[in-house]
């Protein structure tokens, strides 16, 4: 058993979601508390990633509850959520904290409405100042993406898939996720050309027409595949061991994160390549090539266009041309 955490008794889909212990804090509160936190991360957290991000930092807080020998739900207070935030600032960056100050407060947003605890005592505490005007994720020139794209061995099934797996992701801006889990009815044609239907985060479907590149390139993959009938299973599938056939099975965000990790290896890419970065690539290359920040929003499926921004890297070339002028 995990510190601070009381195995609960099963309940169908708990455990794969991540929720088969309760903190001790919450079981001591009784069945409805209990019954409440499990509602919270089952049915309002759709998104299983901030699931157990939100998770992990609501567990983390009522552990260091419980070393200071804070043991009950209501005897939390004001004072002891700022003390544990201004901890946390020393030990993770400001974003980190941010964002476990958010389900912490969440959660008990939420407890106060199920009328388990009388008010919330992360309401008033303030995170860290942080403000993002560019973000971190490293992106590939125009070159590195050809390139890329263009060291792929297609010879092999494995291959033509590989290099849609890849295209798919610059050419439509779409999360790791969104690209695993597409299956062959969300490729489809509208008005004599290839479509994606991409299920982002959040419950969003995106609708977008394939860039000429990536059409031939998924054209080619589904053929080669003899997968075109299959409508409802799986675009992008697993291999079985190292026979470079194709399973009916899915890949998930790790396969695809990995397959683009390994790509790039072998072309030689030096560029740390992360989790976003042929999303930050494409739209970057979208904006220098004349593309609005509107458009870009809609395509990446952002609420905002800040968040949008944050990918664009178009400033990094400037930065580059003007070092470049230091010379002696």
């Amino acid at each position: 058993m995990v510190s601070g955490l009381v195995p609960v008794p099963p309940r169908r889909g708990l455990s794969r979601a991540g929720l088969g212990q309760l903190p001790a804090l919450v079981v001591r509160a009784g069945e409805h508390a209990s019954k409440r936190f499990l509602e919270f991360f089952a049915g309002s957290i759709r998104n299983p990633h901030t699931r157990r991000a939100y998770f992990r930092a609501v567990v983390r807080f009522f552990a260091w509850c419980e070393r200071g020998r804070l043991i009950e739900l209501s005897g939390i207070e004001p004072l002891h959520v700022a003390a544990y935030i201004e901890t946390r600032g020393g030990e993770v960056s400001k974003p980190s904290v941010k964002q476990e100050l958010a389900a912490i407060r969440m959660l008990f947003d939420w407890l106060v409405v199920g009328q388990v605890v009388r008010m919330n005592p992360a309401a008033a505490v303030r995170g860290p100042e942080h403000v993002v005007r560019k973000g971190k994720t490293p992106v590939l020139s125009p070159d590195e993406a050809r390139q890329l794209l263009d060291s792929i061995d297609t010879s092999n099934i494995v291959g033509l898939r590989d290099r849609a797996i890849i295209a798919t992701e610059l050419y439509t801006f779409g999360r790791v996720t969104a690209t695993a889990s597409l299956k062959i009815e969300d490729c489809y044609v509208q008005n004599r050309r290839l479509w994606l239907r991409l299920h982002e985060k959040n419950g969003k479907v995106i609708e977008m027409p394939c860039n000429h590149s990536l059409e031939a390139c998924l054209y080619t993959y589904i053929e080669a595949a003899g997968i075109a009938e299959e409508k409802t299973s799986p675009l992008f599938r697993s291999t079985r061991g190292k026979t470079k056939e194709l399973t009916d099975k899915p890949l998930f965000q790790q396969n695809v994160y990995d397959i683009i990790q390994r790509r790039a290896r072998i072309a030689g890419i030096t560029t740390h390549i992360g989790s976003h970065s042929m999303r930050g690539t494409g739209i970057t290359t979208f904006l220098t090539n004349g593309g609005t920040l509107d458009a870009a929003q809609r395509m990446a499926g952002h609420s905002d266009p800040r968040t949008t921004k944050l990918y664009d890297r178009r400033g990094d070339s400037v930065s580059l041309d003007d070092v470049e002028r230091i010379s002696f």
